[in-house]
């Protein structure tokens, strides 16, 4: 593509695989010239170079590189336009196997990642009038589902500071857009880990993030993402399931919870004796990647689970999920 000094410029902060690089090549091809970033260098260029973008090594938990991530981009493309974070990670397992170090994981990560990365460009989007800021949060952030607390809890604060944000920077001409989508197809349950009984926790969200009824085409909800911070909407809602969830625990949030707590027992027990708060030790805490947990099937149990996730595993291919 030929790129002009001319082109806006775009930040992709977790652009390196899934959602993140669907995402930039979307607006790859609106003509932003686009910086993607990943905690694996590697991993960032090979999404580079398929999408036609630019990339950089960056922990989102880690203020200082963010800071110096937004540095190094507006030196080498120019002043970041539009930032989109979409940075995460994925914990499935019973609350009593998630440790401290879990949630300091999922927070540092999705929340106070999106953090670090608006108020790096912040200050030169308010000096020039003008910018556009979108936060990939999850219906997770709006009903807790059972078996995903670190991440329900990471989500839930990136609504309300992202929701709190747009409030604040009303009449600025910078506008910040919650993106709320449901479960897509981007082959996360292969990137993401897994507590307790792995296979059986595998066996659960592998399938419920492939299926078709349960889970959304992944390009049509990175362009409608897209659409929306770009027209700086406040909020954005995608799949509805996702309307479905949040009207009905805005009008019931006492049912909601009761609802989660069945659900939660026709999910995987923790392991027998397993102690409230799991340390970074106890086997069961362990948390091993998706890849990893499926290989713990039965062989019967994968047979299924295979066919149940084809079009994720498809989509892992495709969106560089796999590791």
């Amino acid at each position: 593509m030929n790129q002009t000094p001319t082109q806006p410029v775009a930040l992709v902060v977790g652009g390196s695989r899934g959602l993140g690089l669907i995402i930039v090549k979307d607006l790859v091809s609106r003509g932003y010239r686009v910086a993607l970033c990943g905690r694996d260098l590697a991993t960032a260029e090979e999404a580079a170079r398929e999408a036609g973008a630019t990339a950089y090594r960056c922990d989102v938990r880690e203020r200082e590189q963010v800071f110096d991530l937004v540095r190094d981009v507006e030196r080498d493309l120019g002043a970041v336009d539009v930032l989109i974070h979409v940075a995460g990670i994925i914990q499935v397992g019973p609350a009593e196997t998630m440790t401290l170090e879990h949630f300091d994981a999922a927070v540092g990560t999705m929340l106070m990642g999106a953090v670090n990365a608006a108020w790096a460009v912040l200050p030169g989007m308010r000096e020039r009038g003008h910018g556009r800021i979108g936060v990939v949060t999850s219906i997770g952030g709006k009903v807790s589902p059972p078996h995903l607390l670190p991440y329900a809890t990471a989500k839930f604060g990136a609504v309300g500071f992202t929701e709190g944000l747009a409030a604040e920077l009303a009449g600025t001409g910078v506008t910040a857009t919650t993106l709320v989508p449901g479960l897509m197809r981007t082959g996360s349950h292969e990137g993401a880990t897994f507590t307790g009984d792995h296979a059986a926790e595998f066996a659960w969200f592998g399938p419920a993030a492939s299926l078709p009824l349960l889970s959304m085409d992944a390009e049509r909800a990175a362009r409608r993402m897209v659409d929306g911070v770009l027209d700086g909407k406040p909020v954005v809602q995608l799949s509805a399931m996702t309307h479905l969830a949040t009207r009905f625990h805005g009008l019931s949030p006492t049912l909601t919870v009761h609802l989660m707590s069945v659900m939660n027992r026709l999910l995987p027990s923790s392991p027998s004796g397993m102690p409230f708060a799991g340390t970074p030790d106890s086997p069961a805490s362990v948390a091993v990647p998706g890849r990893e947990a499926k290989r713990a099937l039965s062989t019967g149990a994968a047979a299924t689970v295979r066919t149940l996730t084809t079009l994720g595993r498809r989509a892992a291919d495709r969106f560089n999920q796999r590791g």
